[in-house]
């Protein structure tokens, strides 16, 4: 294995990672494993390591895969703490960082083992790797981040795009607690000539932090409330659900008041033939399935254009995120 990424071998930001890491170590191996997979050639590269899973909040994707990912690479899950604060000791007031520290007793080489951590609270996955000597991964951290999601979301639009440098993306929908839009926000900086338009109710703009990073980084940043004022910019739109999990309250997508946030087919009329449509589900009404599903440019799901999915590249990015920590 070659370079190694700023912070390894915790998994917790995605400002922990250079494009040159990406483009040259992360990408070619997601590759190498897509490719691998499809031939049922994996191999058993992780026989011996131990996952551990924690997550406080509710996931489908993000713990199947890592799970899944796991066991097809030969290693196995042994521990699972789902809801902790009422089904683990904390509900006897022991701190986080206890569980943490007690859990890492269990083990003599901490190369062995990884924790795949979704936390409620951001920062949480911060606190969790400062006591920790297995590799923490970040799967979710509040409102925070969610950097294997946008690796993969990344590798997405890479895989359907060809290339990232010059780029329009249009994030839409919460973009106060969407963690996804956060962490994709934060690499997609990373590239050159690109640009982004966000576009939501006026009460749920992009975090000031992100707009700052964005600047910093010389990428031109655009607000609208009306996602067909931009679909024709765009390269490929990231849509996302109302995050009412972690303290949003549902609005009405089509009400003029609120701005327009639903992809439907008037929006898919308005966009270029080569772009694409992304979303980390689950998805609600933000997206009209009847009349977007089938469209060769949704790759969210199920992809009608015969190319990977951004579901199954969540597979294959996080198969060869855990190939990195084990290395």
């Amino acid at each position: 294995m070659g370079k190694r990424f700023n912070g390894f071998p915790h998994v917790l930001d995605t400002r922990q990672f250079t494009r040159d890491w990406i483009e040259k170590e992360l990408f070619p191996l997601v590759r190498k494993i897509e490719k691998k997979s499809l031939m049922g050639k994996l191999g058993l590269p992780l026989e011996g390591k131990e996952m551990l899973i924690i997550f406080f909040g509710e996931s489908l994707r993000t713990r199947a895969s890592f799970e899944i990912s796991m066991i097809r690479l030969g290693g196995k899950v042994v521990f699972q703490s789902l809801d902790p604060r009422r089904m683990s000791s904390m509900v006897k007031g022991e701190p986080f960082e206890d569980m943490i520290t007690a859990l890492n007793e269990y083990y003599e080489n901490p190369r062995q083992g990884v924790i795949i951590l979704r936390h409620d609270e951001e920062g949480g996955a911060t606190a969790a790797a400062k006591v920790s000597n297995l590799a923490v991964v970040n799967a979710g951290d509040g409102p925070g981040q969610h950097p294997t999601q946008a690796l993969l979301d990344l590798y997405t639009i890479e895989r359907h795009l060809g290339s990232i440098d010059g780029k329009t993306g249009v994030f839409v929908g919460d973009l106060v607690g969407s963690r996804t839009i956060h962490s994709l926000t934060y690499l997609f900086g990373k590239f050159r000539d690109v640009k982004t338009y966000f576009v939501s109710p006026k009460h749920l703009r992009i975090r000031s932090d992100i707009k700052e990073y964005l600047q910093r980084h010389n990428i031109p940043i655009k607000e609208a409330t009306d996602i067909r004022e931009v679909a024709h910019l765009a390269d490929f739109v990231y849509q996302t659900r109302t995050q009412t999990n972690l303290g949003t309250r549902e609005w009405d997508r089509a009400d003029k008041s609120n701005g327009f946030t639903i992809i439907n087919k008037e929006v898919l009329n308005l966009m270029k033939r080569d772009s694409i449509i992304c979303h980390p589900l689950p998805c609600k009404d933000e997206i009209v399935r009847s009349e977007v599903d089938g469209d060769p440019r949704a790759v969210y799901i199920k992809t009608k254009n015969k190319k990977v999915s951004q579901v199954k590249c969540g597979l294959y990015m996080r198969m060869a995120l855990l190939k990195i920590i084990f290395s």
